[in-house]
């Protein structure tokens, strides 16, 4: 699978300080209401953003008060490796998207963190299906994947496709679709969805695999066109747009998930409070509808189950990234 990068990330700084941990952390495991931090490897406004500041709105109604940190870069890792290096008592907590830690470990050279000897889950929260979105660089007649297939047979320019980073769920979802469909495509990393997103409206790049909540806004724009969803049956956010599964593609399936971890340290009964807290988020009504919002569905699994899925999908995902070929070292 060819690889176009749109720009670099920004270098990996291994060196990171952690921020000193000012609060004791096994008694607000215990709701006492002293402070804690979130820490989130994304800029603020994106989706895993979101979703953290609003699983700390609901921890804080249990008396849970946690601030979110934003820790950008490197697609999430350096916020990742900086865990292992906070105090292993639930002050500080990592919310991230599940990828990190099963899709990672097979894509970079020189992971700074380990996921199973540095860090522990917690809970999963929510989970989000990908979408394979159309632009209008492709014609109107073009209305479903065995459409688009044949399309991209005969248009051997139009055979990119985008996703919002490099070695992420959305690029390994395209590179199953190229082999299913039969067509050789060529990945574009972007780095987000949002200037993704802007290149597909304006037709600049022909397809984006991204997520349901990237394209909500957008369905009556008339800009784009959803040809199949990731999820195993149609996500209810966009329930006219059929599964890959639906039209043929039953290879072409994944959903990205988003949980919360700490450093594997900490202590169970740490672990088990702040994964009851999770449980409780979970079943909130005003932070339901506040992942509505953003396309993303309660989806709660316990450490246990949580570390098993993890263990599932990396070893799902391995034999797909090393047939692609595609290999990162930053």
């Amino acid at each position: 699978m060819t690889e176009i990068t749109r720009r670099r990330f920004a270098k990996y700084v291994a060196c990171l300080a952690p921020a000193p941990a000012l609060f004791t952390a096994t008694a607000r495991a215990q709701g006492d209401g002293t402070m804690g931090r979130i820490v989130v490897g994304y800029p603020a406004g994106g989706t895993l953003d979101q979703t953290a500041r609003r699983l700390a709105e609901s921890w804080r109604t249990q008396n849970r008060p946690f601030l979110v940190d934003n820790r950008p870069g490197a697609a999430g890792r350096i916020a990742s490796a900086q865990m292992k290096r906070e105090r292993a008592d639930g002050s500080v907590v990592l919310c991230t998207h599940t990828s990190a830690m099963t899709i990672y470990p097979h894509v970079y050279t020189r992971l700074a963190y380990d996921p199973d000897k540095d860090l522990r889950p917690v809970a999963n929260l929510a989970s989000a299906t990908c979408v394979l979105a159309i632009s209008t660089a492709v014609p109107p007649e073009v209305r479903t994947l065995a459409d688009y297939a044949r399309w991209l047979k005969s248009n051997e320019a139009a055979r990119t496709y985008a996703s919002p980073a490099a070695g992420s769920l959305a690029q390994f979802l395209g590179y199953r679709f190229s082999q299913a469909a039969g067509v050789g495509l060529t990945h574009v990393a972007y780095r987000g969805s949002a200037p993704a997103m802007q290149d597909l409206l304006g037709g600049q790049v022909p397809a984006y695999i991204g997520f349901a909540g990237d394209f909500l806004q957008y369905l009556g724009s008339g800009k784009l066109r959803l040809l199949a969803v990731s999820s195993d049956r149609r996500s209810r956010f966009l329930p006219n747009v059929p599964s890959f599964a639906e039209q043929g593609f039953g290879s072409v399936t994944g959903l990205e998930s988003y949980g919360v971890f700490v450093p594997a340290a900490t202590p169970d009964s740490t672990v088990a409070a702040l994964a009851a807290a999770t449980q409780a988020a979970a079943r909130d009504k005003t932070l339901i509808a506040g992942l509505e919002q953003i396309g993303l569905e309660p989806a709660y699994a316990g450490s246990g189950d949580y570390a098993r899925l993890i263990a599932t999908e990396r070893e799902h995902w391995k034999p797909i990234v090393a047939a692609s070929g595609f290999k990162a070292d930053e």
